[in-house]
């Protein structure tokens, strides 16, 4: 694989990667051990409310304790196959530290070609950074780190841009919980048995079109072209299930979609609320940014 051509790979991988952190962190398959109990033997605060209500509680609680661990998993048909674990915190901004790992499909290989499986990423209010490993710094004169400007994602990559900007942002547990009071069609599945915790389960079917609508604050123009691509993609609806335990806090959260490229599953764990979480931006030494690379040849000689 050619440098350009490596360059080219590694952006396009470590792009889907900051999106998918994104989706990880506002919440997929169906991972872990679950015993279903009827819904009258729900704990309290999942019996004592509507779904609505309930989720209103839980919504303002995750948002004021700011952080959290998460664990991830992900796949995508043959695409992909991606898990990943780190510490977020949010407020004023998404920020926290994360490791993701390739581990099936396409992109996997292409990643193995890169002579890594694995992106160190860390969020800061601006930007996120990944770190490819040694083996792509060669091609960097060195550099281990790639800088995305989520202003520069906007700007360069359209709507799809300006959606992942929104996302990266604003990514938190209790985003999983508007999408699913914006879906208008949430329902209390039961009380299910998650990692040893008892939570009340939620669930819903989101329609993508009107999720964006009502969960982000772009423009009408920009949401029209992102919903067109999001129909290019094949992905009308979103179902969101999520598991809450009895301090109406997230233990899990999962979502399936349907795309052109096969079936998106996205599986999130949520542990340690309030915990201290730091993140900094590489040295600017060891840092290029994605706007370099995506530049045609001929301008990166001039540069």
């Amino acid at each position: 694989m050619n440098t350009r051509s490596v360059r080219r790979t590694c952006i396009s991988l470590v792009a889907v990667g900051a999106a998918l952190s994104g989706l990880a962190a506002c919440g997929g398959s169906d991972g872990g051990d679950k015993k279903s109990a009827p819904a009258k033997e729900q704990h309290k605060a999942g019996s004592d409310f509507s779904p609505v209500a309930a989720l209103q509680a839980v919504q303002k609680k995750t948002d004021g304790v700011g952080s959290a661990k998460v664990e991830m998993m992900m796949s995508m048909g043959a695409v992909m196959g991606l898990e990943g674990g780190g510490t977020l915190a949010w407020g004023d901004g998404t920020t926290g530290a994360m490791r993701m790992k390739y581990t099936q499909g396409s992109m996997a290989q292409s990643m193995k070609q890169l002579g890594t499986e694995s992106i160190d990423a860390r969020y800061l209010r601006d930007a996120y950074y990944a770190n490819m490993g040694p083996e792509f710094a060669k091609t960097l004169g060195g550099k281990h780190w790639i800088r995305y400007g989520y202003d520069d994602m906007a700007k360069l990559m359209g709507p799809a841009g300006a959606v992942m900007k929104d996302q990266m942002q604003n990514s938190t547990p209790q985003q999983g919980v508007k999408v699913l009071l914006a879906s208008g069609d949430v329902k209390k599945v039961g009380t299910e048995e998650v990692r040893g915790v008892q939570a009340t389960h939620y669930s819903g079917t989101v329609d993508m079109a009107k999720m964006v609508d009502r969960s982000s604050g772009l423009d009408a123009k920009t949401l029209e072209a992102f919903k067109a691509q999001m129909n290019k993609s094949g992905i009308t609806t979103d179902t969101v299930d999520i598991w809450v335990d009895k301090d109406d806090l997230l233990v899990k959260k999962t979502e399936r979609a349907a795309t052109k490229n096969g079936e998106m599953n996205t599986t999130a764990f949520y542990s340690d609320y309030g915990v201290k979480v730091s993140a900094e931006a590489p040295a600017a030494s060891d840092t290029v940014d994605f706007t370099t690379l995506i530049k045609p040849k001929s301008a990166q000689q001039q540069s």
